[in-house]
């Protein structure tokens, strides 16, 4: 990678870089052949004990493509995004956490490496963009989008 950083079209450009990190993860987890059983466990962050962490350019696409949050936000304990029936309504535009967690615990012996890897992976994307990382947890994120007008929170949010 040289010091020079690739141009962009805008959002348009990074969900396009974005899509193809995005993909060639497809195709190893297709590889990989974890399950899903829509048990809806990833978007219930507390109750199963982790933390959803985004990066600036994934939470740019997120609040560029997400659909208005089903849910109110609260202090992290389940993503804005998860309907009553408890899918994911942000599915195209979910970052890399939602798309490497999968609850197959065939899975779990290979999920940090990959998760790691493609982690990697955006963090160098980031860099060859120039566009800040800023990782962290998405509500932390979310709060400060809110604050800013980005983000519009479900009605009856505290």
């Amino acid at each position: 990678m040289s010091g020079m950083g690739r141009e962009l079209d805008g959002i348009d450009g990074l969900r396009s870089a974005l899509r193809a990190i995005y993909d060639d993860l497809e195709t190893d987890l297709a590889r990989l052949g974890p399950s899903c059983l829509l048990s809806g466990r990833c978007c219930r962050f507390e109750e199963y004990g982790h933390t959803l962490f985004v990066s600036g350019p994934e939470l740019a696409v997120l609040l560029a493509d997400a659909p208005e949050p089903s849910r109110p936000l609260d202090d992290g304990q389940t993503c804005p995004w998860q309907d009553a029936a408890g899918r994911c309504s942000a599915r195209g535009a979910r970052p890399l956490g939602c798309r490497v967690y999968y609850c197959d615990p065939s899975y779990q012996p290979v999920a940090p490496e990959i998760g790691e890897r493609y982690i990697g992976r955006l963090k160098r994307l980031a860099d060859e963009l120039a566009l800040p990382w800023d990782y962290a947890p998405l509500h932390r994120h979310l709060r400060a989008a809110a604050a800013e007008g980005r983000f519009r929170p479900a009605m009856g949010d505290r």
